[in-house]
């Protein structure tokens, strides 16, 4: 499964000289945790929540004396995480949610060059995790049948885990059988053996 197979497009983004404030209010009002910072369509950054938090609200007055921190940037350039880490669209998923996962971040922009046509988010991710088995199961069974034509494959999905069984014994078909089935959304492992196998 790569990239393209996942993200949302077009991705909502700002720009460097975009107030902060307005900032926030794009991210409040759509539920995102971060905003992709262009600049002439070229990927210069990235603004999360945390950025726009940072020294954001002042200490309440009432508090015991603290230093106050100084008036943050009104700008999403000012406060922005740059350069911004992205991904092709044919990026492998696997690598992807790995960089995730090691960056600790909640969304990789997808790019074309340096220009952002997506975005994956880890909800995203979840999401295809979380898809019923006879919907996987269709899935996998339509992109063989486009293959192999109708009738040849069984196909059993559950918890993610793809078993097919092919009525014929054909070691090429059940490699491309394997990847045909990993391309799926939701599959997490495929098994591919013959009839005769299967009845074993």
């Amino acid at each position: 499964m790569r990239a393209r197979d996942l993200m949302s497009a077009p991705v909502r983004t700002v720009h460097p000289g975009t107030s902060a404030k307005e900032a926030a209010e794009i991210l409040s009002e759509n539920g995102f945790t971060a905003l992709r910072v262009v600049d002439d369509e070229r990927l210069v950054g990235i603004v999360t929540e945390a950025d726009l938090i940072r020294g954001r609200i002042p200490a309440d007055a009432r508090s015991e004396y603290r230093e106050r921190p100084g008036v943050a940037a009104p700008t999403v350039g000012a406060v922005m995480t740059s350069p911004a880490t992205a991904m092709s669209s044919g990026t492998d998923v696997a690598d992807l949610c790995q960089a995730l996962a090691d960056s600790r971040i909640r969304a990789m922009p997808i790019v074309d060059g340096s220009r952002v046509i997506g975005i994956v988010t880890r909800g995203d991710v979840v999401r295809v995790l979380a898809r019923e088995d006879s919907a996987i199961a269709a899935d996998v069974r339509h992109r063989l049948e486009i293959y192999g034509g109708t009738g040849r494959w069984k196909v059993e999905v559950r918890d993610g885990l793809a078993r097919i069984v092919d009525r014929f014994d054909d070691e090429t078909d059940r490699h491309v059988a394997t990847l045909l089935a990993l391309a799926v959304p939701g599959v997490a492992g495929a098994d591919v053996v013959s009839a005769e196998e299967a009845g074993r």
